[in-house]
């Protein structure tokens, strides 16, 4: 008898082992992708082609569509005015997503905007993050939902939804009517106020749009909106459609861009997220220009970039030096410096103030902002929102903005990157062995 109690015990053992190690691999697994290759043996379409569109489309899952107004804003200052504007302006809906929520001056006048607008009938659904929004007190949403605002608590963490925690909704949704959406790497806390050139200011990009992306963005709140509650939105309140069927086309002069809002989703295979950097740096031909506060990409994306590089391709990465509000995601990415100098990649830090910004342009034709990392967080665990933009006049603008992102940005040269103390080596070697949570 005790030999069987032995042999259980010793089973028991094993297959916690097992779990573990599962849990493990599972909690720090990758991206699978490591190169991007044309079945033809050529090359894939450059960015400014029109197969290159077709091409993103196919393998992201996410349709490209004309009949779009984009306008793109690097600060607070610009940002939130035209933001409340919006919203004071809405007539019939305004859904919310946003990662981030800190009491504040701007969560007051945020409140008081939102908390009108569903006194005088607008419905209002605001998904907050059980992680990002843990700051504000439950008397701030007791005061929305007393006013007839819907709020709804994404993944809150629960014993029985443990294995849901490392899977965050970083997604900025803001939705007015279902005909004005934006999102980007803002949040609700004063710290976005300002023109992000100064210390205590973030500097952050966000894009405002009209057109039928907006109605990819509400079905990705929807998404969120069905987990947390149990509830599918449908019907022209969220969705409203024109009478043939169509959604309403944002179609003025001089405002018809190629745009699609992609959702990038965890799974355990290849993500759309990874998908879509990947298409990005190889379809460069010309220039790729990408700015990202979380730069830690893992080796494969380091070929990528390097080889984009090699090719002859001005690629230039813009991040954050040391006002990083996460210190270990500065010191894992300067792990990868070395290896991209090499290889004639051009590294800028930026100086004036926290660096919150996620874009890239490519090629004067193809443009992305959103609130996706170049991280592994972002890429194989995090839900995210990007809008992807196909238009010359959107992309040269993304361009001028990144020319004045570098006049407060400091160059890293491989010489003086090569020369950095001991100590500096160190911290970016402990932080790079955490890198696959970054």
């Amino acid at each position: 008898m005790t030999w069987l109690l032995y042999v259980a015990g010793g089973l028991a053992t094993l297959v916690l082992l097992l779990l573990a190690v599962i849990g493990a691999l599972y909690i720090t697994r990758g991206t699978p992708v490591r190169r991007v290759r044309a079945s033809s043996g050529g090359e894939l379409p450059g960015a400014a082609e029109e197969e290159f569109r077709s091409t993103v489309e196919l393998l992201t899952k996410t349709e490209l569509r004309p009949g779009h107004a984009v306008s793109v804003y690097s600060c607070g200052d610009d940002l939130y005015p035209k933001l409340w504007e919006d919203l004071r302006g809405a007539k019939r809906s305004i859904t919310l997503q946003l990662y981030y929520c800190q009491g504040g001056r701007m969560a007051d006048e945020f409140a008081e905007i939102i908390v009108e607008r569903a006194r005088a009938g607008v419905k209002v659904l605001f998904l907050r993050d059980a992680f990002g929004s843990a700051p504000v007190p439950e008397d701030y949403w007791k005061r929305l939902q007393q006013a007839g605002v819907r709020v709804a608590v994404f993944r809150p963490t629960r014993p029985w939804e443990l294995h849901k925690v490392q899977h965050r909704s970083h997604i900025r949704v803001v939705t007015v009517d279902g005909r004005i959406g934006y999102t980007g790497g803002f949040g609700i806390d004063d710290k976005w106020y300002g023109d992000g050139r100064h210390r205590d200011q973030w500097r952050d990009t966000t894009a405002r749009f009209v057109g039928p992306a907006v109605l990819q963005l509400q079905a990705t709140f929807a998404a969120g909106w069905a987990e947390a509650t149990g509830e599918l939105l449908a019907g022209d309140v969220f969705f409203p459609l024109q009478e043939n069927g169509e959604p309403e086309p944002a179609r003025r002069a001089g405002e018809d861009a190629w745009a699609g809002l992609l959702h990038c989703s965890p799974t355990l295979g290849s993500t759309p997220a990874e998908r879509f950097m990947a298409l990005s740096i190889a379809g460069a031909r010309e220039r790729l220009w990408i700015s990202n506060s979380y730069f830690v990409p893992d080796e494969h994306f380091c070929g990528m970039l390097a080889e984009t590089a090699r090719r002859g391709v001005d690629v230039r990465i813009l991040a954050p030096d040391r006002q990083s509000d996460v210190k270990t995601t500065y010191w894992a990415g300067r792990t990868k410096y070395e290896a991209l100098l090499r290889a004639g990649v051009r590294l800028f830090e930026y100086s004036a103030a926290m660096m919150h910004a996620k874009t890239l342009v490519a090629d004067r034709a193809w443009a992305a902002v959103g609130t996706n990392n170049f991280d592994n967080r972002s890429m194989a665990f995090n839900d995210e929102t990007v809008l992807m933009v196909h238009d010359r006049a959107v992309a040269c603008g993304m361009e001028r903005l990144f020319e004045s992102d570098l006049q407060y940005a400091r160059e890293v040269t491989l010489d003086v990157f090569r020369r950095r103390p001991m100590n500096e080596r160190v911290l970016e070697w402990g932080a790079s062995r955490i890198s696959r949570w970054l």
